[in-house]
């Protein structure tokens, strides 16, 4: 890269802080999802790819750093076109908080196969043309430090403009669920995910309460013991056959595996 991308996330971090939204998550109330409070997850970005002349929202990710963006493998696509708005909530109308980035370069984990998205590696960046302007509505995510592993039972967010359900509408607005963390032992289990979780993944929700369409690339938000929002996975899969399927929760790309890979 022409500069390490470590050295950036070092530099995001001393200059803006990260993981301390101006706006505090609301985590009273959660069932099957509700909308978020606005601008509450600052480095919530919406990916979206260019059709004909217009974009759309294709995946969400994360801002970890004034010019990166971390979302998933299979959010990408050779030969399309995307480009990054951040500081979006509704998107039904213009809030005056939105801010556009091209996306100038693009770095898919070299592991990374589609045709075989149990191995893991579901993880891409996006370098943009230009920092955003970082405010109430944008701010750079934490993200753990490497080989961290949360404990069964965490209550993470995960948050995005997916599906309501599935095959059903995206929202407008940006949307949160409470996810809690399920352990490996289970998740990996013949009757829950078997073999196609890996170690470098991590399994939340399953009761009910999932990621769906759109949702992908998006953050696993978990609050850390000194105060600060940490996100700990970005949304892979979820079941083919429905969102919300028993046994089936939604599966993240563990960030803290692949550390090294992002500040190489």
């Amino acid at each position: 890269m022409e500069q390490t991308f470590g050295l950036l996330l070092l530099q995001a971090v001393y200059v803006f802080g990260c993981g301390t939204p101006a706006v505090k998550p609301d985590t009273s109330r959660v069932v099957n999802g509700e909308d978020a409070r606005p601008h509450s997850w600052p480095w919530q970005i919406s990916l979206q790819v260019k059709h004909g002349s217009q974009y759309h929202h294709t995946c969400g990710g994360t801002l970890v750093g004034p010019r990166w963006v971390l979302t998933a493998g299979h959010c990408i696509w050779p030969g399309d076109v995307y480009r990054v708005v951040l500081g979006e909530h509704d998107m039904s109308t213009q809030e005056g908080t939105e801010q556009i980035r091209d996306v100038l370069r693009i770095i898919v984990h070299p592991s990374w196969d589609i045709d075989f998205v149990a191995d893991g590696n579901d993880l891409a960046l996006l370098k943009l043309d230009k920092s955003p302007i970082m405010g109430d509505s944008v701010g750079v995510a934490c993200l753990p430090e490497a080989g961290e592993m949360l404990p069964p039972g965490t209550a993470c967010y995960i948050s995005g403009w997916g599906n309501l359900y599935t095959h059903g509408p995206m929202p407008d607005k940006l949307q949160q669920a409470l996810l809690p963390v399920v352990g490996h032992s289970v998740c990996s289990q013949s009757d829950w995910w078997g073999s196609f979780v890996k170690t470098t993944m991590i399994c939340a929700g399953g009761d009910i309460v999932s990621g769906c369409n759109g949702d992908s690339g998006g953050p696993l938000n978990c609050l850390g013991q000194d105060g600060r929002w940490f996100v700990h996975g970005v949304t892979s899969f979820v079941s083919s056959r429905t969102c919300n399927e028993v046994k089936k929760p939604t599966v993240f790309t563990r960030i803290s595996a692949f550390r090294d890979w992002l500040n190489d």
